[in-house]
C-alpha cells in the first residue's frame, strides 16, 4: 500500500478511539495548552456506536479529569444504592452477604450508566475545547518514520474492492501524522496487537486473558423495576464448563442491563457462551424479572481479564497504549472505566511534558511510570490474583482464597500469594473435541432466549457487503482440516453474532463460511482461535454496530 498517494495532515497528538480513554486524553491535553492540535479518530458511525460496557462507573476518573462534571451535565444520573450477590443453582439461589466482602467490592458512591452516553457527552466537552473529532473513519494501518518510530496512521479508506484491492471507486483515505500517537481502540485492537508484535511489548509479562461479555437492554414491568439496584451472580448455568458471572442493572426509564460474561480460557470447545447467556435468564429470579417485559437492544464485546500482571509495556517510539488497549479492568469488580480515563488523562500529561520540550517520537516513559505506580496500578495489584486463582482452582475456592488475599491487600498493601501467572493463552487452553461431551442447549423460546441473529438486529449492525472480509484468515484450509477435525470448528460457538458456519452438504466437503456482516467487533474470533488462524481488522469507517445506550 506504500506507493499510494495519499494528502498527510499533522497534528501534534493523534488519537485512535473515542472511548473514554481517548476522549480523556483529548481533553486532558486541551486543558494544558489550548494551542495543542488534536485529533480524536473514531471507527463508529458516532462516538458511542460501538461503546460496550456494563456499567457501574467508578467516578474516580471523571473526578480527577472534569470535577465540575455534574454541573456540567455527565449522564451519570442513577448512584447505586443496593448490592446483590448470589451463588445461583438451577432453580435457587444462595446470598453472598455484603459484610465479608473486601471493601474495594463496595458500589457506594458508584453510578449505573451508559459509558455509550457518557463518551457522547465527553466528546461534547473535547469539542468544546477545540479537539477535532472525526467519526466514520477507521484506522486501518500505522505510518512509521524513517527510525522505525510510529508518526501517524491511515484512516478513512473507502470502496476498496472485494479482494482488497485498490478499484476506480476507491478513496485512499489520508494521513495524518502526530508527534504522538495514542491508541485507544478498545479490546484487541488490531494497531495495537501490530504495535505490540512489532516492538515485543509483551515480552516478561503474563499472557493477556480475555472474557466475552454479552448484554442486553430490557424494558420491564414498573412494579418490578428497582432503580439503582446492583445484582452479580455465579455458578448456574456454568458449572464447571467455564468461568464467569452474570450482571443485573437497574437503570432510569424501567430499563435493565442484563449482561452474562464467559472466561475465555474454557477448555471444552463445545462451550457455547452466547446459549449460556440465554439460558441464564430462565432461571427462576432473572425470569419473573423479566417476565412481560421487552428486550430492546442486544451487543457483545470482549474485555480484558488478565490484570496487572498482563499489562504490556505501554510505549514505543512515538506510540502510546491506553485503555483496554492495555487491559486494566479490575476484574473482581467488573470495572475498566476509571482506569482507562486515569490512563488518558496520565498519557496527555506525558505528551504535554515532551511537546513541551522540544521532543517527538520517543518514548513517553512517564506515561509508563505514571500507570506503574500511581492510582491505577494501586487498583490493579490488590486484584491481581483474583482471576488466576479463579482459573487454577475454581469458582469456591477461588472465593475464600481470593477474597482472603483482597482482605490481606487492602489492609497490609501486600499479598498472600505474590503474584500468580495465569499460564496458557485462552487460545492454548482450547481442549480436544474427543475429550468432551457435546452440550444440549435449550432451544430459545423469543420471549426470554432468542437465536443470534435475531438478537443481532438488535445491535443495529450494518457493513457494507461488498468490501473485504475484514476477518481474515491466516490458512483458508485450517477452519476444516485442522479446527473442524480437532476442536469441532469452535468458531461456530464461541461468536456471539453467528459469524462463522461450518455448512456440511450431501456428496460435498464442509465449508466454512464467514458472514462478515453479522460481526459486532467484539474480537472473541481473534482471541480464541485455537489456531491462532483469524486476524481481526478494521473494516470500513462508519460500520459495524450502531449502539443506542449501551
Amino acid at each position: 500500500m506504500s506507493e499510494i498517494e495519499r494528502e498527510a495532515m499533522e497534528y501534534d497528538v493523534v488519537i485512535v478511539g473515542a472511548g473514554p480513554a481517548g476522549l480523556s486524553a483529548a481533553i486532558r491535553l486541551k486543558q494544558l495548552d489550548a494551542d495543542l492540535n488534536v485529533v480524536v479518530l473514531e471507527k463508529g458511525s458516532e462516538v458511542g456506536a460501538h461503546i460496550l460496557s456494563g456499567a457501574v462507573l467508578d467516578p474516580c476518573g471523571l473526578d480527577a479529569l472534569i470535577p465540575d462534571w455534574k454541573e456540567k451535565g455527565a449522564p451519570l444520573n442513577v448512584p447505586v444504592k443496593e448490592d446483590n450477590f448470589y451463588v445461583l443453582g438451577e432453580a435457587g439461589k444462595l446470598r453472598i452477604p455484603n459484610w465479608p466482602m473486601p471493601p474495594l467490592m463496595n458500589n457506594h458512591g458508584n453510578y449505573i450508566v451508559s459509558m455509550g452516553n457518557v463518551c457522547r457527552w465527553m466528546a461534547e466537552q473535547a469539542e468544546e475545547l477545540g479537539v477535532e473529532i472525526f467519526p466514520g473513519m477507521a484506522c486501518s494501518e500505522l505510518v512509521y518514520g524513517d527510525n522505525g518510530e510510529v508518526k501517524g496512521v491511515v484512516a478513512g479508506v473507502f470502496g476498496l474492492e472485494p479482494d482488497g484491492s485498490y478499484g476506480p471507486n476507491t478513496e485512499p483515505g489520508m494521513e495524518l501524522h502526530g508527534k504522538y500517537v495514542f491508541l485507544s481502540e478498545g479490546v484487541r485492537g488490531s494497531l495495537s496487537k501490530e504495535v505490540i508484535a512489532k516492538y515485543d511489548l509483551q515480552a516478561g509479562k503474563e499472557p493477556q486473558k480475555f472474557g466475552i461479555g454479552m448484554k442486553e437492554i430490557w424494558e420491564i414491568d414498573p412494579e418490578k423495576h428497582r432503580e439503582g439496584s446492583v445484582t452479580h451472580t455465579m455458578g448456574w448455568p456454568l458449572g464447571g464448563n467455564a468461568g464467569g458471572g452474570s450482571f443485573i442493572y437497574h437503570l432510569e426509564n424501567n430499563q435493565v442491563y442484563v449482561g452474562f460474561v464467559v472466561h475465555l480460557n474454557y477448555k471444552n470447545p463445545y462451550v457455547f457462551p452466547y446459549m449460556e447467556f440465554q439460558r441464564f435468564k430462565h432461571h427462576p429470579m432473572v425470569a419473573e424479572l423479566l417476565k412481560g417485559g421487552k428486550r430492546v437492544a442486544y451487543g457483545a464485546r470482549a474485555i480484558t481479564e488478565g490484570g496487572y500482571q498482563s499489562m504490556p509495556k505501554m510505549v514505543a517510539p512515538g506510540v502510546a497504549l491506553l485503555g483496554c488497549s492495555v487491559g486494566m479492568v479490575n476484574v473482581p469488580r467488573i470495572k475498566g472505566n476509571h482506569n482507562a480515563m486515569l490512563s488518558g488523562k496520565a498519557a496527555a500529561e506525558a505528551a504535554y511534558n515532551a511537546i513541551k520540550a522540544d521532543r517527538s517520537g520517543d518514548e513517553l516513559t512517564a506515561y509508563e511510570e505514571d500507570v506503574r505506580t500511581g492510582p491505577i496500578a494501586k487498583d490493579l495489584k490488590k486484584v491481581r490474583n483474583v482471576k488466576p486463582l479463579w482459573s487454577k482452582y475454581g469458582m469456591f475456592p477461588s472465593l475464600a482464597l481470593g477474597g482472603l488475599d483482597m482482605w490481606f491487600s487492602s489492609i497490609f498493601g501486600g499479598t498472600l500469594f505474590g503474584t500468580v501467572s495465569h499460564g496458557k493463552t485462552d487460545a492454548e487452553s482450547t481442549g480436544s473435541a474427543a475429550s468432551y461431551e457435546p452440550i444440549e442447549y435449550p432451544k430459545p423460546d423469543g420471549t426470554l432466549s432468542f437465536d443470534r441473529l435475531t438478537n443481532v438486529s438488535f445491535s443495529f449492525t450494518n457493513h457494507e457487503e461488498e468490501q473485504p472480509c475484514h476477518l481474515r484468515l491466516a490458512d483458508p484450509n485450517i477452519p476444516v482440516v485442522v479446527n473442524l477435525r480437532q476442536y469441532a470448528e469452535p468458531a461456530q460457538r464461541y461468536c456471539p453474532a453467528g459469524v462463522y458456519e461450518v455448512v456440511e452438504e450431501e456428496g460435498k466437503d464442509p465449508r466454512f463460511v464467514i458472514n462478515f456482516q453479522n460481526c459486532v467487533h467484539c474480537k472473541t474470533c481473534d482471541i480464541k482461535d485455537p489456531s491462532q488462524n483469524i486476524t481481526w481488522v478494521t473494516p470500513q469507517g462508519g460500520d459495524g454496530p450502531n449502539y443506542p445506550n449501551m
